[in-house]
């Protein structure tokens, strides 16, 4: 009998730290992106980010969070997302009934990403940066982009307005020209008003890339819009992806051929994305 004890005693001990190197080892692998950036990593990076993986911008924050359908990198000092990268497929342009879950803190942020009461009477949207619309092809997809890492204080005007017909824009896009690659989120270089007890950065500016390959060739537009009320055209804030590089310090789509890379980035191209 006391043999039987201590053989389920050990097995218990044995499996407890199992599970603490296997916790220890999933938080070192959030914090080296490095490791996701090579595309190499088959038995982290899943078969939905074998080429995601190669066109996630070099991180410039310690924490790259990744979810089932987007990865992140987040900035503890803003208390959001400095960049989100996500394919978003032909087939994932998909319209369901999913009823919007509430805004909840991300369990994948080592640091602890931020509460959403910081946005309470703020006078600021929860502004998604990977679009609830961008993922209702799945639920589980779906209630992930209502984590706090995944929102950005956002001027009201702006979010219903010109961003909302930006996401719209990159929806057709990924429809017509079959997917995207696409990057988001706000600037957040510069002197920023805060909100809330975690004193949340309200970005100035908000970027969106969008990448797109076919049969080997490349073509990529780039949105740099204020954060605030516009009726312009979304055109009006085409930009060189230089731009927003210069501006936010990061460098987007590194593992490209630098040839194709410095090409595409120095370019403003919308005839490209006008034609049939």
């Amino acid at each position: 009998m006391k043999i039987r004890f201590a053989i389920v005693l050990i097995t218990f001990v044995l499996v407890l730290l199992a599970c603490k190197q296997s916790s220890q080892l999933q938080a070192e692998i959030f914090r080296n992106s490095d490791e996701l950036l090579t595309g190499l990593d088959s038995d982290f990076v899943s078969q939905t980010y074998s080429d995601l993986s190669f066109y996630l911008p070099k991180r410039t924050t310690s924490q790259i969070v990744k979810h089932s359908y987007f990865i992140l990198a987040y900035d503890e000092k803003a208390e959001q997302a400095e960049w989100v990268a996500y394919e978003l497929k032909k087939n994932y342009v998909h319209n369901s009934n999913f009823k919007r879950p509430y805004f909840i803190e991300d369990p994948l942020v080592l640091t602890q990403s931020t509460d959403w009461k910081n946005y309470k009477k703020s006078g600021y949207d929860k502004g998604h940066l990977c679009p609830a619309a961008d993922m209702e092809f799945d639920l589980d997809a779906y209630n992930d982009t209502f984590y706090t890492s995944n929102i950005s204080p956002q001027n009201h005007d702006f979010n219903a307005g010109i961003w909302n017909r930006l996401e719209q824009k990159m929806r057709f896009w990924a429809d017509k020209y079959n997917g995207l690659i696409i990057v988001t989120g706000g600037v957040l270089k510069g002197d920023l008003k805060t909100i809330g007890k975690e004193r949340v950065a309200v970005p100035n500016y908000f970027y969106k890339i969008a990448l797109n390959r076919v049969n080997g060739k490349y073509k990529m537009i780039a949105f740099l819009v204020p954060n605030k009320k516009t009726s312009k055209p979304i055109y009006d804030y085409v930009v060189t992806v230089d731009k927003i590089e210069s501006l936010t310090g990061i460098d987007f789509f590194p593992k490209l051929d630098d040839k194709i890379e410095n090409s595409l980035e120095k370019e403003v191209n919308i005839s490209s994305w006008l034609s049939q």
